[in-house]
């Protein structure tokens, strides 16, 4: 039976929330303390690693952070030779952001950590109810081939 009230112990959206939060903050303290890399920073590396170039329009739209933010993390990447900007001749607007060589090889180092810490927050999970998290995840978040 659905309780015909609110309650945050049991609403979908805020135990989600939650949990994504202590997830990526859990992964964050692993990268962080070892590379000085933040939360938005990660976002976009793990973005640029999928894809030879991309620009922060095609970042904001996969992602859940704001222009400025992500805009602020490649600043903050470019600067540390970590990721490369190119601005379109014909329309100074656009904008195209690549990982460097230096920034290919971060995130090589990186990947794996995640990896591992993604493989120990699931290994309590018997692997069906991981395979239905997995597919369930994707339904919601609109991947309607999960």
């Amino acid at each position: 039976m659905k309780p015909d009230h609110l309650d945050l112990d049991g609403f979908l959206p805020y135990q989600l929330n939650v949990l994504a939060a202590r997830l990526s903050r859990g992964l964050a303290d692993i990268y962080q303390r070892r590379f000085g890399i933040t939360i938005p920073e990660w976002r976009v590396m793990a973005h640029l690693a999928r894809a030879t170039a991309i620009s922060v329009k095609d970042i904001h739209a996969r992602v859940d952070m704001d222009k400025p933010k992500i805009t602020r993390a490649t600043q903050r990447l470019e600067q540390a030779g970590f990721v490369s900007k190119k601005v379109h001749d014909q329309d100074r607007r656009l904008v195209t952001l690549a990982l460097t060589a230096k920034g290919r090889a971060l995130y090589a180092e990186i990947e794996p950590l995640a990896l591992a810490y993604e493989r120990e927050v699931l290994a309590s999970l018997p692997a069906a109810v991981e395979a239905a998290l997995r597919e369930g995840v994707m339904r919601l978040n609109g991947d309607r081939d999960a």
